[in-house]
């Protein structure tokens, strides 16, 4: 996502001029959010989440609560509502010569290695988003990492190789059930350091070929953005022609920059058609407020970013899921069943602590308490140690999160209702894998329905709703009770327990 360059006195807090028909404040958030559903054409449609920040999150002290008010772990949140993918960036080496973070949530294998275990536990695939940089990498720079300074080009393709591979296996190995991976992130003008394009052709394939040698049931995607311009059709004819291996199709698509929803289609249907691949959007976001929340100016806020054609949603709980369920439907409508899916970008990423409210000294005490918080664990989008490695953006403009006010979750950590258009978009007809009696939660119960089943116990649970509980696809048995009780004690098989599936 495009960072926030604005000058530092928009970091402090906004003046919230809210028009109370478009802009809801914090303390009155929408209840009443619904989705109509969707007819999905693909079985496999991605209903995904990036919250890459998050272990920075909770080591500042964030708290996740469901939207009840408990405190819950915020995957289980995500799982709950419908969300069934999680993608994390990684980064090559976040870290200064002296050891401190550059921030971003100082993505490095590890971490992403704690979030795919973490997604794994609660069913959900993971999409590992490779920028083969040590910081941010997006159209404005492809910077490539430090260690690969003055390689040679068949030198970097080999440390890519290297370096993909064995990421793989850590973050495999730590329990995380990888289904994607990226070879990029935005790469629509270079990769690692390189732009043109028989160079960065083959530094994709160096990349693809390390996900093949992984896994071949491993999906392999090129990330792009700026889909409103006729060049990303180029850059699909490019991939073709220079024989790049892959099989995603993927943009980045924020309304406020990318133009419309019809010429969304129109891309990632090019894309697909002529090159037999699947297509998704990567990133997308919306804000429900354009209120502050942490201190740090906002991309989207008043006077900023916040109007347009395309900006077609109230800036409310609604309007978030409304724009979700647009992107949605808009990737749905590629044809023949080639429309992978969306991710929302960073949708947990609230403040550290909340500015809401407050003046004076009060405020000010606050805000250096929140930049300690990014400065010491990296829960801000750039910390002050990035400038040794990108010294004219991060270096200048560090802080906290410019994406408050486009998160799932209050700045108190509570989830709001527009977090459940993961879900309703799937219809009345959904259900949760390993629900066998239907109520909604995968808990030990249904272990105990599955079981009395199996025992010929009567059961007041209608056998249609019991074969949800049938988590291996080999029919009802006892097999199934067992796997439950592993996920539920968080010892899980690679079976998608828990996630929300369409139709009977």
């Amino acid at each position: 996502m495009r960072r926030n360059r604005l000058k530092a006195v928009v970091s402090l807090i906004l003046v919230m001029i809210l028009c109370p028909t478009c802009v809801v404040p914090f303390a009155a958030a929408q209840t009443d959010v619904t989705a109509q559903p969707i007819d999905i054409k693909n079985p496999d449609f991605i209903r995904g989440m990036d919250v890459s920040s998050v272990i920075a999150l909770e080591k500042s002290g964030v708290v996740f609560r469901n939207e009840s008010g408990r405190t819950e772990d915020v995957f289980k949140i995500l799982a709950d509502n419908g969300v069934n993918y999680i993608r994390v960036r990684v980064w090559n080496d976040p870290y200064s010569a002296d050891g401190r973070g550059y921030g971003g949530g100082n993505n490095d294998v590890n971490t992403a290695a704690q979030i795919g275990k973490r997604a794994a536990g609660y069913g959900m695939k993971l999409l590992v988003d490779f920028h083969y940089s040590d910081f941010w990498a997006d159209p404005g720079k492809q910077k490539a990492p430090k260690r690969w300074s003055g390689m040679s080009l068949d030198e970097k393709c080999t440390a890519l190789y290297n370096y993909t591979a064995a990421s793989l296996k850590t973050i495999r190995d730590a329990g995380a059930h990888i289904g994607m991976v990226q070879i990029g992130n935005e790469t629509t003008q270079g990769i690692a350091g390189e732009n043109s394009w028989q160079n960065m052709a083959k530094l994709y394939n160096a990349g693809s070929q390390a996900v093949r040698d992984f896994s071949r049931d491993t999906l392999v995607v090129i990330h792009y953005t700026n889909p409103e311009n006729s060049y990303i059709k180029t850059l699909a004819d490019f991939l073709h022609d220079c024989q790049v291996d892959y099989d995603v199709f993927a943009t980045s698509y924020y309304p406020c920059w990318h133009g419309s929803l019809s010429n969304l289609t129109e891309v990632l249907d090019y894309a697909a058609q002529k090159y037999n691949k699947f297509a998704m959007v990567c990133e997308t976001s919306y804000p429900y407020t354009l209120a502050d929340s942490d201190g740090h100016g906002n991309t989207i806020a008043e006077g900023n970013n916040n109007t347009g054609e395309n900006m077609l949603w109230d800036f409310t709980p609604q309007g978030q899921a409304d724009e979700v369920r647009a992107v949605m439907n808009a990737v749905n409508a590629v044809e023949g069943g080639k429309g992978l899916g969306m991710f929302y970008w960073e949708g947990a990423w609230i403040s550290v602590g909340d500015t809401t409210g407050l003046s004076g000294d009060a405020y000010t005490k606050r805000l250096e308490q929140n930049k300690q918080l990014w400065e010491r664990d990296g829960s801000g989008w750039a910390a002050s140690a990035s400038a040794e490695y990108d010294p004219d953006d991060a270096g200048v403009w560090y802080g906290g999160s410019a994406v408050d006010n486009q998160a799932f979750f209050l700045p108190d950590g509570t989830a709001l209702p527009s977090l459940r258009v993961f879900r309703d978009v799937l219809g009345e007809g959904s259900y949760r894998l390993g629900d066998a009696d239907g109520s909604g939660v995968v808990d030990i119960i249904d272990v105990a329905c599955i079981q009395r089943k199996c025992a010929n116990i009567t059961t007041k649970v209608a056998d249609n709703i019991l074969l949800h509980g049938d988590v291996d696809g080999n029919g009802l048995s006892l097999i199934d009770a067992t796997i439950l009780q592993r996920y539920l004690v968080g010892t899980g098989l690679p079976y998608p327990i828990g996630i929300w599936m369409q139709g009977e």
